[in-house]
């Protein structure tokens, strides 16, 4: 069966939209838009624009190309003065009545940017271009079709009118797979961030047909566009909920509109439950029937970013304070439909009943709660007082890992399961699903330490794990030494040289003062330099921790560990050592001092965390629940877990992140494989292992042998590279090696892994890597190629601690070593350069640096002279291309100012009008992309590092 065309696919799909209601127009560039702008405005509004009128309005949707701003203006109405003086509105959207807009499809739209581009389909509401897709026909990867939408975004959207900055949503297809996923602007792509539809059971919709029946839609369309994209105001960047958030909502409303029942949704850890949640509550908050709803977080998820989000959906909707008045008072604020709180607050306006008394006139009124996770230690008593006080409630509750009777814990008062707490499961999505589509990573896990059926592994440690189970064994000062030994020994390779960071859950608070003491001891006699820091309770501060982060200390269910009764001074005394660690770490000056204090030491160790500033974080109970990292990847485990313990702890790992992070790793120092097994049958279900859990190492040794021999019989050594004969045969060598290197990357993370176990040799990977990179130079330079739509996934063989600082530490140690040794040496530096793929650029300066400048510097210079070096050479290649080119040097100053500030390729036009002379019109295309080119590459090589 021959693939199908593009052309087929494009004219198929505009066919099935007309069918469907679209009203098909012919649009060929930016004039026969603004044309069909001011007619599609008019009908839309019931007026007549004059030129003037129209002029107007367009200054007014022209007045940013930013996309956030763009998407404000979209939902705004605009008012103006007419020709006769006149108050006028314009609406770009109905909001409200989301199917009563105008809707039009088109196809090849020409626009000159940078390049000259022709985008596939544009579906237009109201004449603007919200919706644009592109197609690749049957058998081409889905991302040449992503990539090819990041090229548009660089070199033509913000072009003229920038008109397609109005763009809500994209759609990418082949035919056979359909994404969509919204306008990510100038912001650094993400694949991860594009989304298959699904039904409401969670079944994927990827067929171009079924996705134009149900997604394309008009009315489900405009839907998505006006209530189920979220503007998140802190990273100014457009959110589109996923399928299952989606129906979640829907499922939710249905239920508040038609019935007075509750109800709960279990969507697994890691999808994005909080959004969710709150689009739930921003929706319902809007129905004239209800009179409050509230919206409850823990407040461990309420930090200053959250709140601040939130503040931008509704302004002033968080309190960030811990007063319960000031929450008593939005209850009794007429003009308040949406309250944010936390359940710390909300448990104590309803169990103290001077509060109940001054909310008495709320008592019968309809009042939504919806709490964002449902089983946090004070929910029971919360859920209890409300259905007592309030006679027209609903109750809605969203948890990642339900409580089933199988894992609902003994101390646990009866009737405390999920469903008795709320009712009917309204929506599922479990970690199978989760997986499936991406949206969270598979675990890889390791158990450490003497098991009967492991030989030659370098997990095989001598540590006890299957028949100890007493405290004295647990915590012995020998098996903590060699835990910890092993920890630093792996931490490197487990975060790909902490390109991702970890955390370390032990038993308890004398445990982890035990490890504390132990990693600060080993790091005092120099044996690592990891960042480690920690938070724990202390007796004295539970009440604290509670008022910080509101876990269950029954969701991490210990065996044989009843605790040593430390003194609360002891505890505090050591934390607040470990306090002062930090500080000198950080040069903060954080204390045990008051509750706020703490919070503020809380909320520091998680911004840095998130930000890989700490190299592992030592807790207890703390940050296994509700704490989102996508730099975290690893987490090591000395403490017994279960059910949706175990689930929560695991999960901190699998946040996804770009290519390079390719699943979470856990590495266990008990013997967790059948908790392990248990909590996932229950989570999911029995056959679900395969899906959630990576395969072991020696699947993967099989897989990388597979993937290098097909390698080897298309370029049999890494010089065949250049005997390849044609581009086609080339981006055939380009997959292969990005399979080997995705492989790679996930065997490597092993502690097993040894380039003696596979066929392919370290430095034979190497040397085709350098050929790799070259086809990748060669696919930025030559813009008809058709290596242009390949993803290099280059971050894969990206390393984060080869930079310039770290050349230059190797140039240092280079002035001190023999003479035959520097020749040696200097060809492993000139290969590291070669090998990373932002340093090629300066390989040929750094080079030039080595051998003319090297032998004349101190030691102790070398830094301050690369950095002179380096501005003379750009001051010289600056001189050398305006010359050569004829460049207006003021100009061209201004344009490298210009891309340095917003990261956008310059357009065609812009580039030409820093020429000193204009070419022709028949040579304007060729000359601008020639000096374009050469502006990107001076770029490449003296501002990317």
């Amino acid at each position: 069966m021959t693939s199908q065309s593009e052309l087929i696919l494009e004219q198929n799909l505009i066919n099935q939209l007309a069918a469907n209601g679209y009203d098909f127009v012919t649009i060929k560039d930016e004039g026969d838009l603004l044309v069909n702008l001011k007619k599609q405005l008019e009908k839309h509004n019931n007026k007549t624009f004059s030129d003037s009128d129209f002029k107007q309005i367009l200054n007014h949707l022209s007045k940013s190309n930013n996309i956030f701003e763009k998407a404000l203006l979209l939902r705004d109405k605009f008012a103006f003065k007419n020709d006769n003086n006149e108050l006028v509105y314009v609406e770009f959207i109905n909001m409200d009545f989301w199917c009563q807009n105008e809707y039009q499809v088109t196809n090849q739209i020409t626009v000159e940017g940078s390049y000259k581009n022709r985008y596939d389909v544009t579906i237009l509401i109201n004449g603007l271009p919200l919706v644009q897709i592109e197609l690749k026909k049957t058998g081409i990867e889905l991302k040449e079709a992503y990539n090819q939408i990041n090229r548009y975004q660089k070199h033509s959207f913000s072009s003229n009118t920038g008109l397609f900055n109005f763009i809500q949503l994209f759609v990418i297809s082949n035919g056979v797979n359909t994404k969509y996923f919204s306008n990510f602007g100038n912001k650094k792509p993400d694949f991860k961030q594009t989304f298959y539809w699904t039904d409401d059971n969670n079944k994927r919709i990827s067929k171009l047909e079924d996705f134009a029946n149900t997604f394309l839609e008009k009315c489900h369309l405009s839907k998505m566009i006006t209530k189920y994209i979220v503007l998140h105001d802190t990273t100014k960047q457009l959110m589109v909920l996923r399928p299952y958030q989606f129906f979640a909502v829907e499922r939710i409303i249905e239920k508040v509109k038609n019935t007075n029942k509750n109800g709960y949704i279990w969507h697994t850890t890691g999808s994005g439950k909080t959004l969710t949640s709150f689009k739930a509550s921003q929706i319902l908050s809007q129905l004239p029937k209800v009179d409050k709803v509230v919206f409850c977080v823990d407040r461990q998820d309420l930090d200053y970013q959250t709140a601040k989000e939130f503040n931008a959906f509704k302004p002033d909707c968080i309190d960030p304070t811990n007063n319960t008045k000031n929450l008593v008072a939005q209850f009794n604020d007429n003009n308040n439909k949406l309250i944010v709180t936390t359940i710390q607050k909300l448990y104590n306006a309803v169990t103290r009943d001077h509060h109940l008394k001054t909310m008495d006139n709320l008592k019968d009124k309809k009042i939504v709660f919806i709490f964002d996770e449902c089983h946090r230690s004070q929910f029971g008593d919360t859920h209890k007082r409300i259905t007592q006080y309030f006679t027209n409630y609903q109750l809605f509750g969203f948890t990642g890992t339900p409580i089933f009777a199988e894992n609902a814990q003994s101390k646990t008062k009866e009737n405390q399961t999920t469903a008795s707490l709320f009712g009917e499961k309204l929506h599922q999505y479990v970690i199978t699903d989760a997986i499936k589509d991406e949206n969270v990573l598979r675990f890889s896990v390791e158990y450490v330490g003497k098991y009967k059926e492991k030989e030659n592994s370098q997990n095989e440690v001598d540590i006890e794990v299957e028949a100890i189970d007493t405290k004295e064994l647990l915590e012995s000062q020998e098996r903590l030494e060699k835990i910890s030994n092993y920890i630093i020994q792996q931490h490197s390779i487990k975060t790909q040289n902490k390109t991702f960071t970890a955390m370390f859950c032990v038993s308890s608070v004398e445990v982890l003062i035990k490890y504390y003491d132990l990693l600060q001891k080993l790091k005092d006699e120099g044996k690592h330099d990891l960042k480690v820091a920690t938070i724990f309770s202390y007796g004295a501060n539970d009440d604290m921790i509670t008022d910080v982060e509101n876990y269950d200390s029954a969701d991490f269910n210990e065996v044989a560990e009843d605790e040593e009764v430390y003194t609360a001074v002891h505890k505090r005394d050591k934390l607040e050592s470990y306090i002062q660690h930090y500080n000198q770490m950080f040069g903060m000056n954080y204390s045990t001092k008051d509750t706020q204090i703490f919070y503020n030491y809380y909320k520091d160790i998680a911004k840095r965390v998130r930000a890989k500033e700490v190299d592992l974080l030592l807790v207890v109970n703390m940050f296994l629940t509700g704490f989102d990292s996508p730099s975290l990847n690893t987490l090591f485990v000395d403490k017994n877990l279960r059910y949706h313990g175990l689930i929560q702890a695991y999960s901190r790992t699998n946040r996804i992140l770009g290519e390079k992070k390719s699943q979470g790793n856990i590495i266990v120092f008990r013997n967790l494989k059948k908790a392990t097994d248990d909590a996932i049958a229950l989570f999911s279900n029995k056959d679900a292992k395969e899906i959630i859990i990576m395969q072991p190492y020696d699947k993967y040794v099989k897989d990388i042998d597979e993937a290098y021999e097909k390698l080897i019989s298309i370029t049999p050594t890494f010089e065949s590279v250049d005997d390849l004969y044609s581009e086609e045969e080339e981006l055939e060598f380009v997959k292969a090696f990005r399979e080997l290197i995705r492989l790679k990357n996930i065997i490597s993370s092993f502690v097993d892994f040894s380039f003696e176990d596979i066929k392919l040799d370290e430095q034979e990977f190497e040397n085709y890597k350098s050929k790799y990179l070259d086809l990748s130079d060669k696919s930025t330079k030559e813009k008809t190629s058709i290596l242009n739509e390949v993803d290099f996934e280059l971050e894969l063989i990206h390393r984060d601690d080869i930079t310039v600082t770290y050349i230059l530490g190797l140039l240092a140690k280079l002035k001190a070593t023999t003479a035959e040794e520097k020749e040696r040496k200097q060809k492993e530096i000139l290969d590291l350069v070669a090998g990373e793929a932002k340093l090629r650029s300066k390989r040929e300066l750094i080079e030039q640096f080595i051998i003319e400048n090297l032998p004349l510097i101190d030691t102790e210079n070398i830094e301050e002279e690369y950095t002179q070096f380096m501005k003379e050479q750009q001051d010289k290649a600056f001189l050398k291309f305006a010359e050569e080119e004829k460049l207006n040097k003021e100009k061209l100053q201004k344009l490298t100012e210009d891309y340095l500030f917003n990261q956008r390729t310059p357009t065609k036009q812009e580039v030409i009008a820093v020429m000193e002379e204009q070419p022709s019109i028949l040579q304007r295309a060729t000359v601008g992309e020639t000096i374009l080119r050469k502006f990107m590459n001076f770029i490449s090589t003296f501002f990317n590092d």
